[in-house]
């Protein structure tokens, strides 16, 4: 057993186990607890005794938050390159939990957002629960959706990858489900004995999960794709945002919403889910990894953590200030990571 103050890792009778423990900052991510997690799955890779891998968040909050903002905040207030090296480490344990050999069964209760999606989505099997809390709010603090989970964006339909993408939305068990960001239902009620049932082995770990899975909830983004398809499907952000106006009603909301957002994230969001639909996983994680260092030396990065999570004003000054403002040849450098 492995265990530090912010993660442990365990093995029990064959189940080999991770947990996040940092409840307060809802299980937020650091480099040292990603490289604990993927010097983990490595050493289990080859272990002939070692079944699958169950990977949880202590606390009610959630699995996990994603990347410790407040420390790359600080990070690029004293000039470090320090949240290059954790986007660097947090990137590769996502490859390898997206190739690994054995089941990597995720618990993704509660809020599980930015590189809490990282660390899950990627997995086997992924279970979600009655208070799971989905999103990848990045263009509100001047970020995009990396982790490679613009790679799943890219393969759901109707619009809804740069829907979540762009506007952060939050969704639950239902819509997590329909666009294959998890696989199977649990209700957080049967959690404890569903966990239990996995390490008493040897029952396969598929025949537990069918076992303790309920029928999902309906998916929530249903009633919204009338207007989500129509709008998310256009060529560019400024034409988005055109059509959602032009449709009205809550499309309209969705609008204003945007309209508040980093316009550079969301332009460099909206470009790199198009291109990830011709990308493999390692590929677009090659590419996120381009994009966010070259992001770091933008000014909304700083500033958009500064609004949201430092001072909590809510009121970020981006720059450029608006979407007519953003020099498309600058968005062109940034994909390609020359910003």
């Amino acid at each position: 057993m492995t265990q530090t103050q912010d993660i442990s890792t365990d093995v029990r009778n064959g189940l080999a186990r991770v947990e996040l423990n940092r409840p307060k900052a809802i299980n937020a991510l650091s480099e040292p607890m990603v490289a604990v997690v993927k010097e983990a799955l490595e050493s289990w890779r080859h272990d002939d005794d070692i079944r699958a891998v169950l990977l949880t968040g202590s606390g009610e909050r959630g699995l996990c938050a994603g990347g410790d903002i407040k420390a790359i905040h600080a990070a690029l207030v004293r000039g470090s390159d320090d949240p290059i090296g954790f986007w660097r480490t947090e990137y590769a344990m996502n490859l390898a939990i997206a190739e690994y050999p054995k089941p990597y069964i995720a618990v993704m209760h509660g809020i599980t957002m930015g590189g809490g999606l990282g660390i899950s989505a990627h997995g086997s099997h992924r279970i979600v629960t009655d208070s799971s809390k989905l999103a990848m709010p990045e263009t509100g603090i001047g970020l995009f959706p990396d982790v490679g989970i613009t790679h799943l964006f890219a393969q759901m339909p109707h619009g809804v990858g740069e829907y979540l993408g762009l506007t952060g939305t939050v969704i639950g068990a239902g819509a997590a489900i329909r666009y294959g960001l998890a696989d199977a239902y649990v209700e957080d009620a049967s959690l404890p004995a569903f966990i239990e049932a996995l390490e008493e082995g040897p029952e396969d770990p598929d025949a537990v999960i069918a076992r303790y899975s309920a029928e999902p909830p309906a998916d929530e983004l249903a009633e919204r794709l009338s207007w989500i398809e129509p709008a998310f499907t256009r060529d560019s952000v400024e034409d988005i945002i055109a059509e959602l106006h032009r449709i009205g009603g809550p499309a309209a909301e969705c609008a204003t919403l945007l309209e508040g957002r980093s316009p550079t994230s969301l332009k460099v969001t909206l470009a790199a889910i198009r291109a990830a639909a011709g990308r493999s996983l390692a590929e677009t994680l090659d590419a996120d990894f381009r994009i966010a260092r070259a992001l770091t030396a933008q000014p909304d990065l700083l500033e958009g953590i500064r609004a949201q999570v430092i001072d909590k004003d809510r009121n970020p000054q981006w720059r450029p200030g608006n979407l007519a403002e953003v020099d498309d040849a600058a968005i062109t450098k940034i994909i390609e990571g020359e910003g």
